[in-house]
């Protein structure tokens, strides 16, 4: 077998920089405020109950908050939000200061603005898993009903959903 088809985290993450994935932004409510950060991991997992899943890295700073919450805001980002996506990648960015606009949610879960849509869920399993945690929310709350298109990530970066 040759060696470039070996199991390693390059050959992982070569490979899903080719999965195009919709861009998502976790937050909680933290000891010392708001915590987030994007992801796109999120992943619907079922109906009945409505449970929704999302991996954490066990070293993100907003690691500690999800951890203990008992609750999570999910956040479906549209097209226009790439600088949102980005400012809550960045590792050490002011995430809820300006120009970022949220508001407390239902569970006092932070709520961000202008988004396409947005969940809370009530947290019921942190799943080990490597050097990430799968988290299992249950939805206790949301609305779907923000407008746009939606963002995504493939090859890298930010991007606009085709026709």
């Amino acid at each position: 077998m040759p060696a470039d088809l070996l199991a390693t985290p390059d050959l992982l993450r070569s490979v899903f920089r080719r999965h195009a994935a919709g861009v998502a932004v976790i937050t909680a409510r933290g000891e010392a405020g708001p915590v987030g950060f994007t992801a796109t991991s999120l992943t619907s997992v079922s109906a009945e109950p409505p449970l929704l899943s999302f991996g954490v890295g066990t070293g993100a700073s907003s690691w500690p908050a999800i951890a203990a919450a008992d609750h999570v805001g999910v956040h479906i980002l549209g097209e226009h939000q790439q600088e949102l996506a980005a400012t809550f990648a960045r590792s050490g960015a002011d995430r809820f200061g300006p120009p970022t606009v949220w508001r407390e949610g239902p569970e006092g879960v932070p709520v961000l603005d202008g988004v396409l849509a947005w969940l809370v869920g009530r947290v019921v399993a942190r799943v080990p898993a490597g050097d990430h945690r799968l988290v299992l929310a249950e939805v206790v709350h949301g609305d779907p009903t923000g407008t746009g298109r939606p963002l995504l990530y493939h090859q890298g970066r930010f991007q606009r959903l085709g026709d």
